[in-house]
């Protein structure tokens, strides 16, 4: 059996991996394109960034 120590290292390991899965999907999400709508002083714009 593994010692507490070894353990814990697994842990720790596991945690990182999947906190930068979610770092990297999240900015895989942003990248994304998307739509911008602008309102100013020459009216309604739309911009497709994509």
């Amino acid at each position: 059996m593994m010692s507490r120590n070894g353990l814990y290292a697994v842990i720790a390991i596991l945690l990182i991996a999947i906190v930068g899965f979610g770092i990297y999907s999240y900015q895989q999400q942003q990248a994304q394109p998307g739509i911008e709508v602008r309102v100013d002083g020459n009216g309604v714009s739309i911009d497709g960034n994509g």
